[in-house]
């Protein structure tokens, strides 16, 4: 334990003579990625729902939604490894990494905002403000998310405190799904101040949140440093692209993980699949709980079990236990609320453990290439990171969004067993065909043991005071 008046190991002195202590680091990126996910969590759950039943957009206009998301998504996942390189190359005092971090913040939490403003003007008009807004938006999160997950990578080299790092923000990051899953339709009701949720209401709960959230996550800018690397010649896009592509253990986990995209159905369409199936989207509190429950247990337990477990066995085996458990929840039917919140629990531990692993192996794929060929390429190869969970979150709306105009829902249409069972597939078999399908990639993945706490050997000076 520290004692009072002490600088603890690993501190870093800022120019301006203030102490960061790697407490103090580790706390600010993992409270930063609670405010982080709280605003994630709120746009990628509920602007289904608001567009459906707030903005009143049709079957028609349905159709144009699914497909603005996945072009978006699509486009943002593809800008993801340009936007890693770009930082890649960037140099200045505040290093390469945390400017972005700064300056991308105010435009998130502004353009969040203006996806749940939808003006009361022709469907035409709605879905056109609607598409700039969440390209925008998407670009935007880009901005934010790359340089943040390159942070970590850089700040703690240390593979066991990373990996402990990255736990706790996948945890937290489960938390503020949790709450902002549970909260968000109370606030917004709170905020439409009558006996039902308007949509200004869910607009003012939208604000708040997102400028919450996005203070939260400057604390990644103010309150870490990068680690100093020397000087180090700038890489080229041609340097950076080429090590991406070299570095197999990587490229594994990229198209394991594109292949798991059923694992965010839930998230795309669950509170929608619930106003389906039981005529209230409270219901989605219930079944988001389960969810949320079973992902932080799982995150907090993962490196315990990477201790005596390889991240490979570790991500077959929950790959396959998802699998079973979806088949089953169809098997047994949604009519008991109690049963389905047994089963989404189960299914939400196998994709807590996933997230973690996922981010971890992506983590000594970037040690592995830098000891391979000695270019450290952090931007470019956790923009992989946020390109795949992209990819995957469009392929999940996509198929959702497919399976919703299959089954002719919109609001106010009389719900049919039909509907129901058609929708119920959407959340369920095509999650499990899709773990099954991922778990594939993985069994070509070779690196790494259970974590030892090894320290990568990088440059010297990798613990002077860096940044301002």
């Amino acid at each position: 334990m520290t004692q009072p008046g002490t600088i603890e190991s690993g501190a870093i002195t800022t120019p301006t003579g203030r102490v960061l202590s790697p407490r103090a680091q580790r706390t600010s990126i993992v409270v930063a990625g609670f405010g982080q996910n709280i605003v994630l969590t709120t746009v990628t759950t509920f602007i289904l729902v608001y567009l459906l039943q707030y903005a009143h957009i049709s079957v028609e206009g349905t159709v144009v939604v699914t497909a603005i998301i996945t072009v978006a998504k699509l486009a943002d996942a593809i800008s993801d490894p340009v936007m890693g390189s770009i930082v890649d190359m960037t140099r200045s005092r505040w290093g390469k990494m945390r400017p972005y971090i700064l300056f991308s913040a105010l435009p998130v939490a502004v353009l969040s905002t203006l996806l749940f403003a939808i003006p009361d003007i022709s469907e035409g008009g709605r879905l056109l403000f609607f598409g700039v807004c969440y390209f925008l938006w998407g670009f935007s999160y880009t901005v934010c998310d790359v340089p943040f997950w390159g942070l970590i990578g850089s700040a703690f080299p240390d593979s066991r405190e990373r990996t402990g790092v990255i736990s706790h923000v996948r945890s937290f990051g489960a938390i503020a799904l949790g709450l902002a899953t549970l909260g968000m339709p109370w606030l917004a009701l709170a905020l439409s101040f009558s006996s039902e949720t308007t949509a200004t209401g869910w607009t003012l709960a939208v604000a708040a949140a997102s400028v919450l959230g996005m203070a939260m996550f400057l604390l990644a800018f103010f309150n870490t440093r990068e680690k100093a690397r020397g000087d180090r010649e700038r890489l080229t896009f041609r340097q950076l692209f080429t090590t991406l592509f070299q570095n197999t253990p990587l490229l594994m986990v990229l198209l394991g993980s594109v292949l798991g995209f059923g694992r965010y159905i839930v998230q795309a369409g669950g509170a929608v699949f619930v106003v389906i199936a039981y005529g209230n989207e409270a219901y989605f509190t219930l079944i988001g709980a389960a969810i949320i429950v079973g992902m932080v247990l799982s995150s907090f337990l993962t490196p315990v079990i990477l201790r005596v477990m390889t991240g490979k066995s570790l991500i077959l085996w929950s790959s396959l236990a998802g699998a079973v458990f979806s088949v089953l929840m169809y098997l047994v039917g949604f009519q008991s609320i109690v049963l389905m919140m047994v089963f989404i629990f189960l299914t939400g531990l196998t994709l807590g453990i996933f997230v973690v692993v996922q981010t971890t192996m992506i983590a000594d794929a970037v040690d592995d290439i830098e000891q391979r060929t000695g270019v450290r390429n952090d931007g470019i190869s956790f923009s992989t990171l946020t390109f795949v969970s992209k990819v995957m979150s469009a392929l999940a709306v996509l198929v959702f969004g497919v399976f919703i105009v299959l089954a002719g829902y919109e609001a106010g249409v009389v719900v049919t067993p039909e509907m129901q069972n058609t929708v119920f597939i959407a959340i369920t078999l095509v999650p499990a065909v899709s773990c099954v399908l991922s778990a594939v990639p993985f069994l070509f993945y070779r690196l790494g043991g259970p974590v030892s706490g090894r320290v990568e050997n990088r440059d010297s000076g990798r613990n002077s005071s860096v940044g301002a």
